[in-house]
């Protein structure tokens, strides 16, 4: 009885992610099977999870999408010297293609470095620099006035380009790049991205690009929203980028190791979403509707999301010095 309960909610949850790994699942529904009398181990619920077959296959790597040998600006890396203490402090940015039967879509993403929130993302038909624009201005419509975080990204054209660095700069954001090792400097957005694809099966093939749209967007949403996140206490992008915001969590004092001080924050926000010291308003209906999932092979609905979004217009503010040119 205990275990065809596990399986029950697991296979529940697997509907609206389908990808979510075994640590993720049983941090999710231990307080439920608590709740319904059943203790079970972090190794025992392994153990029915692997007797049923719902563990997760790992997925083959993807190509790179990065081409950085060329003569455009490049910026040394800051975000290996900043001590990220909160939200809107830092942001990563990556692109990668998503196939479809009628060609490529290319996905531009903006993840805040500290709670892990994407907040801005774009899906284009081509490579240039305008689907990594359109994410950039996404992400500085919802950033607050007063803030002005470091954006940081690999060294690709989109991001050298002169149209992306400038907008940069009239935004007041300085710029960070990675300087060698590509993939380990920037290697927040790299997990972002792999969590898309293999959580979400955005690393598939798509019949249209209508469907690969959906897709994305249903898996963004789940992302921010639904996925608990490991380096966040188990607690969603969105609730602790919330949280951030309104200053429920206590700065680490000086002198302390930086990543010490990054948990000890985490902690104090998710502290306050798990033991009930702050009322939190639900970000997702998951009631059931007849929204049918973009998702391929696939027969689960995914749920609605109605939410309110809040846009802060940014004031462009004096640029940074000019970059370095490579040789």
């Amino acid at each position: 009885m205990d275990e065809q309960l596990i399986v029950e909610l697991v296979r529940m949850e697997r509907r609206i992610q389908p990808r979510l790994g075994g640590r993720k699942l049983y941090g999710m529904l231990k307080r439920e099977l608590e709740e319904a009398g059943v203790k079970v181990g972090r190794d025992r619920f392994f153990e029915v999870l692997r007797a049923q077959g719902l563990l997760v296959e790992p997925l083959p790597r993807s190509p790179r999408t990065t081409y950085s040998r060329h003569s455009l600006p490049v910026f040394r890396n800051r975000l290996k010297e900043r001590v990220v203490r909160g939200p809107n402090e830092a942001w990563v940015a990556d692109l990668t293609y998503v196939r479809t039967e009628e060609g490529y879509l290319y996905l531009s993403v903006i993840m805040d470095a500290w709670s892990r929130k994407i907040v801005g993302r774009s899906v284009a038909d081509t490579l240039e620099a305008e689907g990594a624009l359109e994410a950039l201005e996404q992400a500085l419509g919802q950033l607050p006035r007063e803030m002005r975080p470091l954006h940081h990204s690999d060294r690709g054209c989109q991001y050298c380009s002169h149209a992306y660095v400038e907008r940069l700069e009239r935004a007041g954001l300085e710029i960070s790049m990675t300087e060698r090792w590509h993939c380990y400097e920037n290697a927040q957005a790299e997990r972002v991205i792999g969590i898309l694809k293999q959580e979400y099966y955005l690393g598939g093939t798509f019949r249209t690009k209508s469907q690969a749209r959906r897709a994305i967007e249903e898996a963004i949403e789940l992302y921010n929203r639904r996925r608990p996140h490991g380096a966040l206490n188990n607690q969603t992008p969105e609730q602790v980028h919330e949280m951030g915001k309104e200053k429920l969590f206590c700065p680490p004092s000086g002198g302390q190791n930086p990543s010490k001080g990054r948990e000890r924050t985490i902690r104090e926000v998710t502290k306050k979403l798990t033991t009930g010291n702050q009322d939190v308003t639900p970000l997702i209906n998951l009631q059931s509707t007849n929204h049918k999932s973009a998702f391929p092979g696939t027969q689960f609905q995914v749920s609605s999301f109605k939410f309110p979004l809040s846009h802060h217009s940014v004031i462009p503010t004096p640029g940074f010095p000019n970059a370095t040119h490579r040789a």
